[in-house]
């Protein structure tokens, strides 16, 4: 039997029974719509991810941080000398595959002020220049503060978008963009002034849906404005915490905040944190044993320091990612399964219907073979349409996910998913009619003219 006849009459026998074909479509529907969908949602998930990796920093970047002494050095827990400036100078000097040091001296509890509207960042540090490329910071207006405003301990400061909102006035309250250069804040009871701020900061979702709000006429848009810096989604937290941040030079923060600060009277010489970037991703491990060779020799073999890449956060998106996408691609699978088995039910009965007319046609000289290739191919065609109606289905199912998902979490269908589903969906078209057509292929045609 010519194979276009074949897939002909596979059409017509849909279309005779368009109800019943439309129910044995619909789980192959679903699933495949499904399939796509919960691909979409998993690369959304994981672009936001990834985004957010980039924006702190990137896979170069590690964080020394100070840490309680083991257990088998306790007995020098009191000489444990901390995250220190010698050790900054020592890295500079002895680990040349460290290729940017940045210490910090961050400000516990900070409140800045301004006639009488008050505000709690995330984080106030004292760092170097080197901050801005240390964690993907950009100046949008002013400048950062440089070598001689450090030396000079100058009183400046540089702002995110969000303490420029809360002290200022954000744009989607005050109809402008306001450029506080030049303004002063109190920061703890000490008048600082801004010299510089930051770009604003968001995800490539946040960034169209806010052009998208922006170009509607005024009176179709609904509901409260949303703060484009502190507020928003918890998953957005990395973009948060960039917008949140206040940069002072490090000898600023260490004589008016840091030097009184000690017990005992005693100025305290830690710093926070010290970040480090190395020269080339590839050998992280070479770089950090440097770093830790260099770090042990000026903490006199002391090990209260421990070493925070992003390699772990970058293995942990991987492993959500992995887990993502099998238990989301099971629930799918199960779908077309669902589906599968809807089809090979109708083709049981679309045989029992069509007995008598197998039997004639083998009679009249119809092969095994033929008979089989024409089940098969109706089970093929079916499972086809639906797919097809599957991933139109998903397009609509993914433009209500996306309304309901974070915006940084958009869903994203991709052509890899569509295809994976679309062949999921013939596959299970060839699996559901190989029994329906050997059953079929395998009558007698005598007992099928008999059949009443």
């Amino acid at each position: 039997m010519d194979l276009w006849i074949t897939i002909t009459i596979g059409f017509k026998e849909i279309w005779a029974h368009k109800f019943r074909s439309l129910l044995t479509m619909l789980g192959i529907i679903l699933g495949v719509a499904s399939l796509v969908a919960m691909s979409a949602l998993v690369k959304g998930m994981e672009n936001g991810l990834r985004e957010a990796l980039v924006a702190i920093g990137g896979l170069e970047k590690v964080t020394v941080v100070e840490e309680d002494v083991p257990a088998w050095q306790q007995q020098l827990a009191d000489q444990a000398p901390g995250i220190t400036m010698r050790d900054v100078y020592a890295l500079k000097d002895s680990a040349p595959m460290i290729k940017l040091i940045t210490p910090e001296m961050r400000m516990r509890g900070p409140t800045v002020t301004r006639q009488g509207k008050a505000f709690h960042p995330w984080m106030i540090a004292g760092t170097w220049p080197s901050a801005l490329e240390m964690n993907q910071h950009v100046i949008a207006h002013g400048r950062m503060f440089n070598e001689i405003d450090d030396e000079s301990a100058r009183s400046v400061c540089v702002i995110g978008t969000a303490t420029r909102d809360e002290l200022f006035g954000s744009p989607e309250t005050t109809g402008q963009e306001i450029i506080p250069i030049g303004e002063r804040i109190n920061i703890n009871g000490h008048l600082f002034t801004i010299i510089g701020m930051f770009k604003h900061y968001e995800s490539d979702q946040e960034r169209k849906r806010r052009e998208l709000e922006k170009n509607q006429p005024k009176e179709i848009k609904t509901g409260p404005a949303r703060s484009r810096g502190y507020g928003g989604n918890r998953s957005s937290f990395v973009f948060r915490l960039k917008n949140s941040t206040i940069y002072l030079p490090m000898n600023t923060m260490w004589i008016k905040f840091r030097s009184t600060a000690g017990t005992n009277n005693i100025p305290d010489p830690r710093l926070s944190g010290l970040q480090l970037k190395v020269a080339d991703s590839e050998r992280m491990e070479p770089a950090l044993q440097q770093a830790r060779n260099v770090l042990m020799h000026t903490h006199h073999g002391i090990e209260d320091f421990e070493f925070r890449t992003q390699e772990s956060w970058s293995e942990n998106i991987s492993q959500q990612i992995r887990h993502a996408r099998v238990s989301r691609g099971i629930i799918a699978g199960i779908s077309l399964l669902v589906g599968g088995i809807g089809i090979m039910n109708i083709m049981f009965a679309s045989i029992t219907e069509r007995i008598r007319e197998i039997g004639i046609r083998k009679a009249v000289g119809a092969t095994t073979f033929s008979i089989f290739i024409q089940i098969l191919v109706e089970s093929i065609v079916i499972a086809l349409l639906g797919g097809l109606a599957g991933l139109v289905t998903s397009y609509a199912l993914v433009r209500v996910l996306a309304a309901m998902s974070p915006a940084e979490n958009a869903p994203q269908i991709t052509l890899a998913s569509m295809a994976l589903a679309f062949g999921f969906s013939a596959g299970i078209g060839v699996a559901a009619g190989l029994l329906p057509a050997l059953k079929a292929a395998k009558l007698d045609p005598i007992e099928a003219l008999r059949y009443e």
